[in-house]
């Protein structure tokens, strides 16, 4: 009984940790852009790029593009995919976006260069892009027939609105600035412009509570739950019992448990762009630039939504509610299931098995990643630790595939947006080309001259390209 309540200990801790630290200045204005994707952009403006009638060697690389732009992790880029993939974007080339993003996106790309080498970096950029592209494919070759199925709902539901309106373009944009100031880890973004002493005593004992309640282990990739996390998880509560009341009839009209969610989403969006830390006398507040930044984009947020009508503002309101309710209680179900299975799971394992290149370390590095989810960009430092421990760079990268793009509550998340079957092969893909990229770099590593590899990448590349071709004569004789 007593290692049962560890386990459910650990679970609540990992979920309380998760709620502090990850969802408000990413997942939050990733469910509004979501929303506004589905509610404010013509259909024929995402076919355009990412239909399944769009030329192949136009989709993928769009998607990918797309991808790199956005640091986010595999639970952010869930709502993003959704919205995408409800307005008619192809199962493919939204399947590489879903791919691509967490793993591949500039920042991630950078930070990986700077802890594990440029070798290391161009690797995974070289091989998160051909095989991102190639799942793709494979999975709208696998499910083509289910995909000329949700294109024709889409036509059915969205072929109202014919164009973009400047309020709609002004808002989107808002709103991906958003999300980019809350979370790009780039000066002036980090600089603190100022701080200001508070006398909370308590604040401190306030800590060292949270600190004995949520103990936390980094090498596991938990967090703890700070004083500001506390703060932030109040709120975010708060907005969860405002919202259903404010959102959930917002087709009608907006009420005024409507403005009193958006006003909490905009306090809490400023807070968690604070930095609060408590010390022996008080607490102290810092005003970083994140402060001015996310505060500038909600002005826009709010000039560019006030400019629109107000069916259209109600409609992405709705929608973005309507993504709430598919996917947030599936993310809180995983999360708190992958905090029991770390309890279970010891690092030294990964350690012990992943210390040579071959089909069975590759493997377990791949399910490491799945169970051990890290938040955006920490993966690449626990990687430095494991590479420092032992693990070979083969299985590595293999970890460094899978982790970004496959953790059990994307896995939930991704399965509520576009069913049980195309979930499982796109997973049973991922963990096959993961274990590809694994073996394949650490066949360099070990010494493989680059002859062969070059010519195994280059028929791949090959293979690609005829996919594209015949995916495309597909499309067309459909």
């Amino acid at each position: 009984m007593e290692y049962v309540l560890h386990l459910l200990e650990g679970g609540a801790g990992n979920l309380a940790a998760y709620l502090a630290a990850h969802v408000l200045l990413c997942l939050l204005p990733a469910f509004f852009i979501a929303g506004a994707m589905a509610a404010l952009i013509p259909k024929a403006s995402i076919t355009r790029w990412l239909g399944r009638n769009t030329p192949a060697w136009v989709s993928y690389p769009a998607a990918a593009a797309a991808g790199s732009l956005l640091a986010v992790c595999s639970c952010t880029i869930v709502p993003l995919f959704a919205g995408i993939h409800r307005k008619g974007a192809g199962i493919g080339p939204a399947i590489t976006f879903l791919f691509f993003a967490p793993a591949g996106n500039v920042m991630a790309l950078a930070y990986t260069g700077s802890i594990l080498g440029a070798e290391f970096a161009v690797a995974r950029l070289v091989l998160c892009l051909l095989f991102g592209i190639g799942i793709g494919l494979l999975m709208a070759m696998l499910f083509w027939q289910d995909d000329a199925s949700h294109d024709a709902t889409t036509d059915a539901l969205f072929s109202g609105k014919a164009n973009v309106g400047s309020s709609a373009t002004g808002l989107l944009l808002s709103m991906v600035a958003l999300l980019i100031a809350g979370t790009l880890k780039l000066w002036p973004l980090t600089a603190t412009i100022g701080t200001v002493h508070l006398p909370l005593s308590w604040s401190q004992s306030w800590q060292d509570t949270l600190f004995d309640w949520v103990p936390f282990d980094a090498a596991k990739g938990e967090e703890g739950v700070t004083f500001q996390g506390s703060v932030l998880i109040v709120l975010l509560l708060m907005i969860v019992v405002t919202a259903w009341k404010g959102f959930e009839n917002i087709i009608e009209g907006a009420n005024r448990w409507t403005w009193i969610t958006l006003s909490l989403t905009a306090t809490t969006l400023l807070v968690a762009a604070l930095r609060l830390a408590p010390d022996p006398e008080g607490l102290q507040l810092a005003v970083t630039g994140r402060v001015f930044g996310v505060g500038a984009c909600l002005w826009a947020v709010w000039h560019h939504a006030g400019r629109l009508d107000a069916d259209d503002r109600n409609a992405w309101l709705w929608e973005a509610w309507r993504f709430v309710k598919q996917i947030f209680g599936l993310l809180v179900i995983g999360v708190f299931i992958v905090g029991i299975v770390r309890q279970v799971i010891r690092p030294e394992w990964i350690e012990s098995l992943a210390g040579r290149n071959d089909l069975l370390a590759n493997a377990v590095a791949v399910v490491f990643g799945v169970f051990m989810y890290f938040p955006t960009l920490v993966e690449v430092p626990v990687a430095k630790m494991f590479l420092d421990l032992g693990m070979h760079r083969g299985p590595l990268l293999a970890y460094l595939m899978a982790d970004p793009e496959l953790s059990l509550q994307s896995i939930l998340m991704v399965a509520a947006v576009i069913g049980r079957k195309k979930t499982a092969a796109y997973v049973g893909l991922v963990a096959v080309f993961s274990i590809c990229a694994g073996l394949v770099y650490g066949a360099w590593v070990d010494g493989m001259p680059w002859s062969p590899l070059a010519l195994g990448l280059a028929v791949f590349v090959a293979v690609l390209g005829a996919g594209m071709t015949l995916l495309h004569r597909r499309q067309m004789r459909a």
